[in-house]
């Protein structure tokens, strides 16, 4: 252990001990301040003299450990850092463009990894710990946390963060960054605008709620819009939106407000436009009905390979609803409720395009053109034709 460890080691200590000084309402940048000070305090006290920059690296080290996220906190605040991820106390890895790398730093032990944790977690207003060892949070910023403890976790503790830009994405931004193109903005813009129902598909990172939201940003100011997710990250710029996010059950097993509850109690919102953040289970089969019962111009998300596995993946969803309904009659709610599907892929630099956008047809799905989305805006809303 160097001696610089060894001395952030005792005042990490100390300074645990004293965390009744700081106000429990205290914000991140007051709480740094705070603790800081205290920290310059004990080692004047203690006349621990060492270089100028050494303090700073300790008094840095030290709070990011008692109010941060430890070695990780350097990292969150990087803007250009999208993902952390935590395989384990001695393997970090970032996302930088879309491209993953293996970062110089490490968590002590797993305790410690632990300890940042149960930190991060407790700030969502959430709880893990052997009985509940696996947990999906949402922070205050917006960025979305995953972790998972031993048993399940076999190597030790893993932690992945998702983060957000501060300002969301515009079409303009994806354009410049090649996401999307122009010509395609062409089609995409009217087809929101007038009221066609759009599914963005795509895997893991691709990109799916950033160009979501870019996308909903096309809806008329005058429209109430309720966005229903897991975890909310849509940000969308109309002043008329009601967000509302699903609530996992408490340790008790208690509490839970499912996405399928959700989305059918948007329904008794006075909604123009639903935007559901991502459909993963039996809520798919209430979108359906909502898009095909007056609620036009609706928008999601879905995991998906291609637009054809989009909607066959949202007819499999439908079916885990419990309704007993016939294959059949869901097949057919699918294609009637399904005008566009835009298909996203990442590649291996890290760029994420828009590869396909495909659109309803009576022999299936096929390129759209101006003419297809003529034909839908005609059967989808006549009146915005």
């Amino acid at each position: 252990m160097s001696g610089l460890e060894g001395i952030a080691r005792r005042y990490r200590v100390l300074l645990r001990e004293e965390m009744a000084i700081v106000p429990a309402d205290a914000d991140a940048r007051t709480l740094r301040r705070i603790v800081g000070g205290r920290l310059r305090e004990l080692l004047a006290r203690d006349r621990v003299v060492l270089p100028t920059a050494d303090v700073d690296v300790l008094v840095e080290q030290v709070v990011d450990d008692a109010v941060g996220l430890g070695p990780i906190e350097p990292l969150m605040r990087d803007p250009t850092v999208t993902e952390v991820i935590a395989n384990g106390p001695a393997s970090v890895y970032v996302e930088r463009a879309g491209r993953l790398a293996l970062e110089p730093v490490m968590f002590r032990d797993a305790e410690h990894l632990r300890q940042v944790i149960e930190r991060v977690v407790g700030a969502g207003g959430r709880r893990v710990d052997a009985g509940s060892p696996m947990v999906d949070v949402r922070l205050p910023d917006g960025s979305r946390v995953n972790a998972v403890l031993p048993p399940l976790a076999i190597d030790g503790p893993l932690l992945t963060i998702r983060r957000f830009p501060t300002e969301p994405m515009r079409i303009a931004d994806l354009v410049e960054l090649g996401t999307i193109a122009p010509c395609q903005v062409d089609l995409l813009g009217p087809a929101v605008r007038r009221r066609v129902n759009v599914v963005v598909s795509g895997g893991t990172g691709t990109g799916k709620t950033t160009l979501l939201n870019a996308l909903a940003a096309f809806i008329e100011p005058s429209e109430r819009i309720v966005t229903v997710e897991d975890a909310a990250e849509l940000r969308l710029p109309q002043a008329n939106v009601a967000r509302l996010e699903s609530r996992p059950p408490n340790v008790e097993g208690r509490g839970e407000v499912t996405l399928r509850a959700l989305v059918r109690n948007a329904l008794r919102m006075r909604p123009d436009r639903i935007v559901v953040g991502e459909v993963r289970g039996g809520e798919a089969i209430d979108m359906l009905q909502a898009m095909n019962t007056g609620h036009d111009g609706s928008l999601t998300t879905v995991h998906a390979s291609s637009p054809a596995d989009a909607l066959r993946r949202i007819e499999t969803m439908a079916l885990m609803s419990g309704l007993d309904l016939p294959h059949s009659a869901v097949r057919e709610q699918v294609r009637a409720a399904i005008d566009v599907v835009v298909h996203l892929v990442r590649s291996a630099d890290g760029a994420r395009t828009i590869q396909r956008i495909e659109g309803r047809d009576p022999a299936g799905l096929r390129p759209l053109d101006r003419a297809l989305l003529e034909r839908l805006v005609q059967e989808r809303c006549p009146s915005a034709a």
